[in-house]
């Protein structure tokens, strides 16, 4: 059936290959057809470690929207708009969320654009992590030691690489199984 994805032309298609074709030319997420996608299977590990990431960012977004003034402290004095950027940032971490849970076969490309969001939204936020590590910023009456910023900070580019792992955007340095 690979031969079906060539254009031959004005003849008459019987309709599965006209399905499998559209599949071929227009649903291509990943740079493959969903067919070569569904192929490929995702180890508990990774779906576990997707899930968990997918709770994390559905939890921190939530708590962006119901309680902004924690990161309202440690947000930049040259952000502008802080309150409407935490707003917007709660509620881009619960769309990461959602797209990193729906299934590929539904919406071909959310997953991707889940893990690619949040991965950027991950760099987008470091600036807050560091004024809150540099200034040591009181949250609750409370400051932080660098027990603390320092596990935080280090571990941030790792979310950035989970992000992008979970939404298929790179395989490195895993590779998936095939069917």
């Amino acid at each position: 059936m690979a031969d079906d994805c060539r254009d031959r032309g004005p003849e008459r298609i019987h309709p599965a290959r006209l399905v499998h074709r559209i599949f071929c030319h227009c649903c291509r997420p990943y740079g493959t057809s969903l067919v070569q996608r569904a192929q490929h299977k995702e180890s508990l590990a990774r779906r576990f470690f997707r899930w968990l990431l997918a709770l994390f960012y559905l939890v921190a977004g939530i708590a962006h929207i119901r309680s902004p003034d924690g990161f309202l402290a440690i947000t930049p004095d040259w952000v502008p708009f802080a309150e409407q950027i935490i707003l917007f940032t709660g509620i881009a971490e619960i769309a990461g969320a959602v797209g990193l849970l729906v299934p590929p076969g539904l919406v071909p490309k959310a997953r991707y654009a889940a893990g690619l969001g949040l991965a950027l939204y991950a760099v987008c936020v470091y600036p807050a992590n560091i004024n809150h590590a540099i200034n040591n910023v009181v949250i609750g009456g409370q400051t932080a030691s660098w027990l603390y910023h320092g596990p935080r900070l280090a571990f941030q580019p790792i979310f950035v690489w989970w992000a992008l792992i979970a939404g298929g955007v790179t395989n490195w340095p895993f590779r998936y199984r095939t069917a």
